[in-house]
């Protein structure tokens, strides 16, 4: 355990758990900071930066956190990453970290495997498997050799083993001292940041640098030196004649790719072809004149000098090889030397016993023996086997090993039968055809014709043509395979049969045979024209397809479309096959939903048609401008008027019959339309009173108007029981009425409260007579409700016994009825027993 006193500098890289209480979160960020700083200060410094912003420094910043925050852990066991825990980080790719043991345990794991399975699937030793074994990293899977299996901890740099894990200002696993790994690049730097994780950040020394192409310098940081300046690269290319087109790039440049017609190596033949590719070799012989100038050189295409020398001059020797001659001329043929030949025939046993000769010795030693049965009681000289040419016996007489060939020859010559040789009988199956200098005349079948390469004289069928077919489809595009057309059959008088040979690739065409279907790969639309839903499809292949969308053509009603799915569409000039795989599109039964001219509320009666609507008869009712009459009208007369025609036609002509908004007067206008003009300058003649209602004068109603407005009120607020009371005031006359209908009250009060009896039933009001009755019948309605459910229950319960009682007793009378019936079978049976 860490002591209390040392809580406050190892809090950061405790081993305990207690590194996530929320009390020593500031002291860790303030620890973070400081690593952080001191980590990249010599490199911020070299760089005159004040934080570490450049992604290259992503991963340790990222590692810092990660360790800060203690959440750094190992992908193999999948535990928390300690400052004290041993560890391995993978330098290639990903830089993850892992425990040490974890990290060798799966290494051993991984190249054990690695060796099991190179055992069983490669003829090698189990201890050569075990040396070449690999491993990959966990996380990037980078491999590994065996011999990369770590087997110390050591720090990020790799100088320190064992870093220390008790110092709280050097990062876990970081020995503390400047990396001094050499950077990426092979710039010749070296890293300035301390011992860190992760990658080294790319070089931060300014160096003058140059583009890929060299035209242009910049000084730029060593770890970006190497840039693009955007313009055309022109370096020579290897043909030496044209330059790089590409902008500016890194790596070779890309083949020269400029056309051109070039020679072949003997100059015989000239095609067009890239520059890169310009160097090729015909197919036909050089036949050029050796230096000898007695014969031609027999190689192929090649280059103009290259023919060598003279194969026939310098030392040559007889046949037999025994005699060496020097100097003679190419043109003479070597002389034989007399002796004889002395060279080991085919049997292995005898020696060729003939004078030097040209030419192989005899295949079959023709040298007699005594041969004898395999009983050894009969001995013969006469072989009589039969030859390999398989039509004739040996005449020999009897000998060791095979026999000789079939003395029989046999002539084999060219096409036009100018050009032969005889070969032995069995033996013209192997044999080539002889070369005929003159050129082939049997005219070619195919459509090319005159335009092939003439051929010289052959033996058997003309070969092929090579030329491209050519030949349009009637769907406009041209078979690309070679010509497959007929070829002439050989002269059958010189024709041998040679030997069938596998051919080892299958040819992409049969001659004489018709062009195959188009192979062309077209867009196809499908069966319905939709737009969007073509298909690649081969040319030749005439299915049709549906693209499962809505078929969207317009229907016969010209308005709405088919929601039928991507059928074909009916066509006069269709084949009866599409025609029999054509739908039509469904009919629309929907109404007409075509808006009316003129504009009208009113649906068309019609079902949906093509055609225009017919005009709107409908009858509208329109009221007056001022509501006392209803017009009716044509909706077609009515919506072709204008607006002003509109109102004017609505007006019933009478006068308006609105009451004004500020009196209770009517509008003396006549029917017009929006608010009445002039509220405010009623012309009526209203009565005037006072208060008490005494007085009484005959006033103007805009007077009356004028007259509230200025007593503080609005004369739309005013009853209509209450307007123009008060305007005029009260004078004597005014007050002594006033008593006198006082008194009056009085008296006639005192009078009623006299005669006032009782209340009886009879004096009691018809509403509340009325209310409760309905209370009355309410509840009598209540009791009604209660007895007629009652009744339904009752019922249900008899029903509900009587089917009980039913299947009760029906059941009963089942088992009755069945054991009657059992007893009736066994008196039955009795009686049988006692007859018998």
């Amino acid at each position: 355990m860490i002591s209390t006193n040392d809580d406050h500098r190892h809090h950061q890289f405790s081993d305990s758990d207690s590194d996530s209480d929320h009390g020593q979160t500031g002291s860790s960020s303030l620890l973070h900071a400081d690593l952080s700083n001191s980590i990249f200060k010599s490199y911020l410094e070299f760089t005159n930066q004040s934080s570490p912003s450049a992604s290259d420094l992503s991963k340790i910043q990222s590692f810092l956190t990660t360790s800060s925050s203690g959440a750094l852990s190992c992908l193999i066991c999948l535990e928390r990453i300690k400052p004290s825990h041993p560890t391995w980080s993978c330098s290639s790719l990903c830089f993850a970290v892992f425990h040490l043991a974890c990290i060798q345990s799966w290494s051993r794991q991984s190249s054990d495997l690695s060796a099991a399975r190179a055992t069983t699937r490669l003829p090698i030793s189990s201890q050569h498997a075990s040396e070449i074994s690999t491993w990959n990293c966990p996380k990037c899977r980078v491999q590994y050799s065996r011999s990369q299996i770590p087997k110390h901890y050591h720090c990020f740099c790799g100088k320190l083993q064992d870093p220390p894990s008790d110092d709280p200002w050097i990062l876990p696993h970081s020995c503390g001292e400047v990396c001094n790994r050499p950077l990426k690049h092979n710039c010749g730097h070296n890293c300035l940041l301390l011992c860190h994780p992760g990658p080294c950040p790319s070089c931060p020394k300014l160096i003058k640098s140059k583009c890929y192409c060299s035209a242009v310098s910049e000084v730029r940081r060593c770890g970006f030196k190497n840039f693009s300046c955007n313009n055309l690269c022109s370096k020579p290319l290897q043909c030496g004649v044209h330059k790089c087109v590409q902008p500016c790039h890194d790596g070779p440049c890309p083949p020269c790719a400029a056309r051109g017609v070039y020679s072949c190596r003997c100059g015989k033949e000239k095609q067009e072809r890239e520059c890169h590719d310009r160097e090729f070799r015909c197919e036909g012989a050089c036949n050029r004149a050796l230096k000898c100038g007695k014969h031609r050189c027999e190689k192929g295409c090649h280059e103009i000098g290259g023919c060598g020398e003279c194969p026939l001059q310098g030392k040559r020797a007889c046949p037999c090889g025994k005699r060496v001659y020097e100097g003679m001329p190419c043109d003479v043929t070597t002389p034989l030397c007399g002796a004889t030949c002395d060279k080991t025939l085919s049997c292995g046993l005898h020696r060729c016993h003939e004078r030097c000769h040209r030419g192989t010795c005899m295949e079959t030693c023709r040298i007699v023996v005594i041969k004898s049965c395999r009983c050894g009681s009969l001995r013969k000289e006469v072989c009589g086997r039969k030859l390999r040419c398989k039509n004739h016996k040996c005449p020999a007489p009897c000998h060791r090993g095979a026999c000789a060939p079939c003395p029989v020859m046999v002539t084999i010559s060219c096409a036009c039968g100018e050009t032969h040789f005889e070969v032995p009988c069995g033996t013209e199956m192997d044999q080539k055809p002889p070369r005929c200098p003159k050129q082939c005349h049997i005219a070619r079948l195919c459509r090319h014709g005159s335009n092939s390469k003439p051929h010289k004289c052959h033996y058997g069928g003309c070969p092929p043509c090579r030329l491209i077919c050519d030949e349009e489809y009637p769907c406009g595009h041209k078979c690309n395979l070679r010509c497959h057309g007929p070829i002439s059959p050989p002269n059958p008088e010189f024709t041998l049969k040679p030997k069938k040979k596998k051919s080892v690739h299958q040819t992409e065409y049969t001659p004489g045979s018709p062009c195959p279907p188009c192979p062309e790969l077209v867009w196809r639309s499908c069966v319905g024209q939709h737009v969007g839903a073509d298909r690649m499809m081969v040319c030749s292949d005439k299915t049709q397809f549906s693209c499962d969308n809505l078929c969207g053509n317009p229907l016969s009603c010209g308005n709405h479309y088919c929601t039928k799915t991507c059928h074909a569409l009916k066509n006069l000039s269709a084949t009866p096959f599409q025609k029999e795989r054509s739908n039509s599109c469904e009919e629309c039964h929907l109404p007409c939903q075509k808006e009316r001219r003129p504009t009208c509320s009113h649906p068309c009666p019609l079902p949906c048609h093509p055609e225009e609507c017919p005009p709107c008869k409908v009858l509208v009712k329109r009221s007056c401008h001022c509501g006392s009459m209803v017009h009716v009208f044509e909706c077609l007369y009515y919506n072709s008027l204008s607006e002003k025609e509109q109102m004017a036609v609505r007006s019933c002509g009478g006068p308006c019959h609105r009451k004004l908004p500020n009196c209770t007067h009517l509008c003396p206008e006549t029917c017009h339309p929006g608010a009445c003009p002039s509220p405010d300058k009623c012309r009526k003649k209203v009565f005037v009173r006072c208060k008490c209602q005494t007085l009484k004068k005959e006033w103007f109603c805009q007077d009356v108007q004028a007259a509230h407005r200025n007593a503080g009120s609005d004369p739309r607020d005013i009853p209509k029981n209450q307007y123009g009371i008060g305007l005029l005031p009260c004078n004597s006359a005014c007050k002594s009425k006033v008593q006198v209908v006082d008194s009056e009250l009085h008296s006639r009060k005192s009078k009623v409260m006299e005669e006032k009896e009782p209340e009886t039933e009879k004096n009691v009001p018809k509403r509340k007579r009325r209310r409760q009755q309905v209370q009355e019948g309410k509840q009598i309605s209540r009791l009604q409700k209660i007895v007629a459910a009652m009744k339904w229950l009752l019922l249900i319960v008899t029903l509900v016994v009587v089917l009980i009682a039913i299947t009760n007793y029906g059941y009963k009378g089942l088992m009755w009825l069945s054991d009657w019936m059992n007893e009736v079978e066994e008196q039955r049976q009795r009686r049988t027993y006692r007859r018998v």
